[in-house]
Order: C-alpha cells, then structure tokens, then sequence
C-alpha cells in the first residue's frame, strides 16, 4: 500500500488558505498513491475561541465537500484533520474521506491544554474497513495514552493513523509513543504532524513518521515541510502476530459498549464516570 505523508504548515483561522493546500497536494500524488494523510485540524488550522463559531463547519460544509469532491476526482482516500460544528458543538476531529465519502469519522478524546474550553471531547473510538485494511483514528495528544490504540486494537484496527499538531519541545515525546502504540498493538502506525510557527508562538515538530507491526521505525521526516511517499508491506501484519498475540493475552479489557455496525464500522463507546 502506497500512502504519502503531507507534513504542511498551516494557518490559524483561515480556511482557505489550509484548504487550497490540501487539495494541491492531493493533486500532486502520485497515480499510484492510495491515501494521503494531513496534520490535525489541517483544514482551518487551530481556531480561537472568538472565532469558533465562525470558523468551525459542519461535515456536509463547503470545506469537507471540497475534499470529497478531489477524493473522487483522484480516486484517493484522505485523512485530514477539522474544527468540527455540530449544531453549535464543537469538536477537534478527523475524518477519513474515500471516493464514496465520509468512512470514519473520529471526534479527539484526550483535550490538550489549548482545547479545553474550545472543543468538546470525543465519546467513543471506531474502526472501519478499508481497502482490505480495518483502520482507526486518533489525534495529537491521544496517543499519549495506551488505551486509545488499545480501544482500536479491540475493534480490529491492523492500521493506526494518527493526525498530530505537537509542537516544540514535546517532539520526542510523540516519537516514542507512536513506537510503542504500533509495538504493543501488533499494528501500522502513521503519524503526520504540522511543521512551522503558528499563532500565539507555537513552533511544530514535524516528524511524521510510519512505524511497522513491530515497533520499527521505517520512517521519520525532519522538521521542513514536505510530502513524502511511504509504503506499507501488509504481509508484516501477518508476520508480527505469527508467534503471539497481546490481544489474546491480555489479562484485562477496555470497558464500553462495542458496536458493530451492517456497513463495517464498529465503535466502541467510552462508559460515562
């Protein structure tokens, strides 16, 4: 499977701008190129509580229809990050866009600092069959928690992708643990980061990077933007889970409601505390 890697930098509250970016670089993939994967909240960057309201769209807005549209255009399938309006609440979320439309859709659970008290969190995890593949989603700080790629795991996800907006000087933080969620899950593990300086100060990390089923880095971009072709050997999924399986040895399961739904999704829902 052939993925590429847009680790861009984006602007804070200008839609359009992030969007006429986006949908460059999907046009710039390779024929070859079955899905391209953009940072957290790529599309209209990291809005302020001021202008949320304004900013943030709802998933049949202009901006996610965009997409859609060059989906199906270049028959690719998109990860990209979005400041999420669901009448009139608000959710940092990413989505997984084919050329039939929307096929998964994850609202972030774990609110870092600079999210709180903008966005809502997220109530459940879900995975979805794609091209062969069950794939899930997560954000930036989520991956920070075990559980989160754990909650995937038991919904079957064999691909891990997680969009990221980690900045200076947490950096290596996010290097390992995305090591170690692909390591402890027996699964892929992508990670596109933002790069550059954002509003209020913040410097991106970049480091996007592809970890195999083993917790092998196969590959790490630096700090500059760029769009960067990987490939995945699904046979390697087949090869780390030969000799043993975590998931069946595991002692202890995630609680929450699972479900699955007729069309492949399955989710699973996060108990109320």
């Amino acid at each position: 499977m052939k993925v590429e890697l847009a680790q861009l930098a984006g602007r804070d509250n200008d839609t359009a701008y992030n969007l006429e970016r986006a949908l460059a670089a999907i046009a710039a993939c390779a024929a070859d190129t079955q899905l391209i994967v953009f940072p957290e909240t790529h599309l209209m960057g990291f809005p302020s509580l001021e202008a949320l309201a304004q900013t943030a769209e709802p998933l049949d807005g202009p901006t996610v229809s965009a997409v859609q549209a060059a989906a199906r255009e270049y028959n690719i399938a998109v990860v990209i990050g979005m400041a999420e309006n669901d009448h009139g609440r608000f959710y940092n979320t990413t989505l997984l866009i084919t050329p039939q439309g929307i096929a998964l859709k994850y609202r972030k659970t774990h609110l870092w600092a600079s999210d709180r008290g903008v966005f809502e969190p997220g109530d459940r995890y879900a995975t979805c069959q794609w091209n062969g593949v069950r794939v899930g989603l997560l954000i930036c700080y989520d991956i920070e928690f075990p559980e989160t790629a754990r909650a995937l795991a038991q919904l079957g996800a064999e691909l891990l992708i997680v969009t990221n907006g980690n900045m200076d000087p947490y950096g290596p933080t996010h290097r390992t643990a995305i090591m170690a969620r692909a390591q402890e899950n027996q699964a892929f593990a992508l990670m596109v980061n933002r790069v550059e300086e954002g509003d209020g100060g913040l410097v991106f990390a970049g480091g996007s990077a592809l970890v195999d089923p083993l917790g092998t880095l196969l590959f790490e971009a630096g700090r500059e933007e760029g769009q960067f072709a990987v490939e995945l050997d699904l046979n390697q999924l087949t090869a780390a889970r030969q000799d043993y399986r975590y998931l069946d040895d595991q002692r202890l399961k995630l609680p929450g409601e699972m479900i699955e739904h007729p069309c492949g999704l399955r989710e699973l829902l996060i108990p109320r505390t």
